[in-house]
């Protein structure tokens, strides 16, 4: 029989229950709370996300959608493992769908990672591999990042060395960044390879 995941961290039950019963931003969120997180006290590798997109809402599946498809490309994950809470836990800056801007998806709501992501992380002592997507994620994880525009990310995902093997900042997987990624060849060049290398050693060693 397989283990309960969460029986490392006693605490993680209750304040996931806390967490799905959170309302403090509502007023803000025109299509109202869903949050979407993945997180177990067995996990090995953490995703810093942004905030869910519509499809993610509708669904309540993180990554349900042409980024988690990207996504798991880059990783060199199947979804069974990318969906199985003991290897990867998914934690994103702000747990429920913001709406939507005149330019895309609006930020993260501030109030969640605040409330919720230090606990969060406390309770999962295992994590050796963060991944840190997209600018906002970025500012929260990196002390360096203190404006969220596309210079800074560019900048520190191409300091991705100084923060491996256990943090890895990568650019959004959106579909909205093909541009960024048709600017910067050396992305999937150079960091992609070692991002799924490292993966692969992490699920092997269980």
């Amino acid at each position: 029989m397989r283990s309960n995941p969460n029986t490392l961290s006693p605490r993680l039950p209750p304040l996931l229950e806390d967490v799905r019963a959170c309302t403090i931003c509502a007023a803000h969120l025109p299509h109202g709370p869903r949050p979407v997180l993945q997180v177990s006290a067995k996990a090995r590798i953490l995703i810093a996300g942004q905030a869910p997109g519509r499809k993610v809402h509708e669904s309540g599946v993180p990554f349900a959608d042409a980024s988690g498809e990207r996504l798991r490309v880059w990783m060199g994950i199947e979804p069974a493992q990318f969906y199985d809470p003991a290897i990867v836990a998914i934690l994103p800056m702000g747990f429920c769908y913001p709406g939507t801007g005149k330019s895309g998806d609006l930020p993260p709501r501030r109030e969640c990672a605040p409330q919720w992501r230090q606990p969060l992380l406390a309770a999962m002592p295992r994590i050796e591999l963060t991944l840190v997507i997209g600018q906002y994620a970025m500012a929260w994880h990196f002390a360096n990042v203190a404006d969220v525009d596309a210079k800074n990310l560019t900048e520190t995902v191409r300091a991705w060395r100084d923060h491996w093997p256990a943090v890895l900042p990568l650019p959004h997987p959106s579909p909205r960044n093909n541009l960024w990624l048709k600017a910067n060849p050396w992305f999937d060049e150079e960091v992609v390879p070692m991002l799924q290398a490292r993966v692969r050693a992490l699920l092997v060693a269980g």
